[in-house]
Formats: C-alpha cells, structure tokens, sequence
C-alpha cells in the first residue's frame, strides 16, 4: 500500500495515553496540508478523510471544469478533455473531485511527511507534559530513583516522565540508590530546547509546609493554618502555626501525642529538628516563642529598622544561639526582626547553684519548705525579703538567716 509508512506512523502514536483522537486527526491533517502547500502551492482546494484507527487516509482535490486550452491555475482547474477521462458526461463550470494518491506527493516527500508527524506528535507531548507538570508546580510528588549522578538524581514517574532532582535541593543527609521512591515538590519546570526539565525540590520550605497539610488533618482540612515556615535543611525548621478556632491548640495538634504526629515529618526530612510555634500579631511575643528554648527576659524592639535586642540570662544565651547559630538565625527569619543578643550583667551576676547542691550545710526539709514556694536556687533566695519568707513558710527567721549566709559565703568564695 501507498501510505503503509504512515500506517506504521499511527501505530506507533494512536495509544498514547497523552493524545486523543481528534487530537491525532488534526495533527495529521496539518502535516498533510502542509505537504499539499509545497507540492501544489494551495492546500485551499483539497479535502482530506483520515481514519487514524485503521490508518486509512484519503485525499480529494477539488477543481473547476474550464474549456480546453484555457486553463490558467492547474491546481483550482482542469481542462474539458482531462475531466471527461474521469467521467464523461463533465461539462465546463462543474466542479471535478480526484483523488490524490500518495505516490503522487514524491518519495521524498512521502519520507518527509513522517518525520514531520513524528516531530508534530513529540512536540505535543512536550507541550501537553509542560501544562502538566506547571499545573503541579508547588505540590508533592513521588517519582523513583532512575540513575544517581554526582550533580542530580534522576527521577521516573509511573507514567515514564523525567524528573531532575539537583544536588543542592537534596537534604545533605539524602542517600538515595536505584529504585528508591523520592517524595519532594514540583518546584519548576523550565523548556529545555523543546523539552520540558521538571524539576524537584526537598530543601523547599514549601515542601515542609506541603508536609504539613499531607500528614496533619487539621491543617489539610483548613483548621489550622501554617502562617510561615523557615528551614534549613536537614538541620533544624520553625513553623509558626494559627487557628482561628479557640477550642483547637494548634501546636499541640501538629505534634500530636508524644510526637507522633510530627515524627514522620522528621523522619522525611532527615530527622531535621522542627520547632512549632503560635503564631501571634504580638511582636514580643512573637519574638519570645521564636527564640524558643531558650526563655526570654525582655525584648526592645526597633520597628524602624526592624531590629529586636533580646536580654537573656547568661545560661539562656546558649540556648537562645543554638548549634552552629541555626536557632537565633531562624528565629530571625520567621519573625522578620534582626535579632541581637544581649546578655543581663555579668557572669559573676548571673551565676546561679540549685539549693539541692547545699543538702549537707542545709536539711532536706528546709530546701523543701523553699520550694514549695518555688525557690529552689540560692539566688532566688537571696532576693527575698526575711520577712516574707517567714510569713511564707513555715521556718524561723533564725533558720531563715543562717540560710542565707551560707548562701553567700557560696558566692563571695
């Protein structure tokens, strides 16, 4: 047959999953047309019939019947004698259909003709899978491990797509071998030539946020809201968390009972420590719950210049800092204040010894009498007034001040 090539052409495309039927003809139609431009100039006059299940196809030219000798366009006419060939009876100004076989177009561009309804359908492919993935862009994805790379990792979908996931949106902890399932976000996906480069992302703080909503039914159900999130990957994350339903704690609810909640998010992430948050439009406040675990003295803020200092007792500070300054430097960018510490007097000042260490000059049971009023260090004595911790306890003021000098023999020692 004529168009066997083209037969095998719609074999090779009529079950792609990513085209349908009347998508196909058309492809098909205009890479026809377009053969029928160069070969005759004008496609105009031409009707073609395709069956892309069969692979059958049909071309009819259609042109007018002119007297003998007076034709000026071969391609819209066709001269009396040449249209009585095909049936006898034509008269001039009759319109003649003929079909137009194949062998007619050339060889050549029979050849070309393929190649160019195989360029046609990839480029629709690419186009389709392009609005696809853009259409994902954002949300999680699961793809598996194809080929490791030192710079990326190749991903392959279920349906045989492409994914690139680059070294430096891997968490530093990922080790990922053949046939692995990745879980991250579509982060984007750029043209490449013709081709669409889908990228995927698990440093993203979107990708925790997304965490957030896939794991948490409060959160995908719009209870609770993740107001913002800042990470850095595989080390530590803060999320800060809002509901506007009183009956719910928010931040109890993300981490569920003893963790459990939250754990899979952790485990995800590469164990990343992830501290969540209230959110609140109380800036100090605010502040105080972002530099958590750390607890705050007092905060001067600075709304010009978007700065905060942050007083913290001295065995705070640590706290406050965190390892490698990750703690203070997320803090930061989760409540948008530069925040600067500064540390309440001096060492000296600020050291502080648990009564308990004193249990052999003091009974046990005057060290509880203290903290039943919840004053277990020595300085947290020292700053009460004798009178009141007599009216407070149950201890004499003779006992009372004997503690006391103790406790400062402790310190000026």
């Amino acid at each position: 047959m004529e168009n066997l090539a083209l037969i095998d052409s719609f074999s090779e495309f009529k079950d792609d999953k990513l085209i349908d039927r009347v998508t196909l003809m058309a492809i098909l139609e205009d890479v026809f047309r377009n053969a029928l431009k160069k070969k005759y100039g004008s496609d105009d006059n031409f009707d073609i019939i395709i069956n892309p299940d069969k692979g059958d196809m049909e071309i009819w030219r259609n042109r007018v019947v002119v007297a003998d000798g007076e034709v000026e366009d071969p391609n819209q006419e066709i001269s009396l004698s040449e249209a009585r060939r095909i049936e006898p009876d034509f008269e001039v100004g009759e319109d003649v259909s003929e079909e137009v076989k194949l062998i007619q177009l050339g060889r050549r561009a029979i050849l070309a003709l393929r190649q160019n309804l195989i360029s046609k359908i990839h480029e629709h492919d690419n186009t389709n899978l392009y609005k696809q993935f853009k259409d994902l862009t954002g949300d999680i994805y699961t793809a598996e491990v194809h080929h490791v790379r030192p710079k990326a990792v190749i991903l392959v979908d279920d349906e045989g797509n492409e994914i690139v996931l680059p070294k430096e949106k891997q968490i530093p902890s990922d080790f990922f071998r053949k046939g692995d399932n990745v879980r991250g976000i579509i982060e984007s996906v750029e043209l490449k030539g013709n081709k669409p480069m889908i990228i995927m992302s698990r440093t993203s703080e979107l990708f925790l946020e997304k965490l957030f909503e896939q794991e948490i039914p409060e959160v995908f159900d719009g209870l609770i809201t993740v107001k913002k999130v800042v990470r850095i990957p595989g080390e530590k994350a803060k999320v800060a968390v809002d509901s506007y339903d009183d009956r719910i704690d928010p931040v109890g609810a993300c981490v569920g009972m003893k963790g459990s909640r939250i754990h899979g998010i952790v485990r995800e992430l590469g164990n990343e420590n992830i501290d969540v948050i209230n959110y609140t439009t109380n800036t100090q406040l605010y502040i105080s719950r972002a530099l958590s675990p750390a607890k705050v003295s007092s905060i001067k803020i600075d709304e010009t210049n978007h700065r905060a200092e942050v007083f913290l007792k001295l065995e705070e500070v640590s706290k406050a800092i965190g390892r490698g300054g990750h703690n203070i430097k997320l803090a930061g960018l989760l409540t948008g204040y530069e925040l600067d510490v500064i540390r309440e007097g001096t060492a000296a000042e600020d050291e502080d010894v648990e009564l308990t260490e004193f249990s052999d000059e003091i009974e046990a049971w005057i060290i509880a009498e203290f903290a039943k009023i919840g004053l277990d260090t020595a300085r947290s004595v020292l700053k009460q007034d004798v009178a009141d911790l007599v009216r407070r306890t149950d201890l004499e003021e003779e006992t009372i001040l004997d503690v006391m000098r103790i406790l400062k023999e402790e310190f000026e020692d």
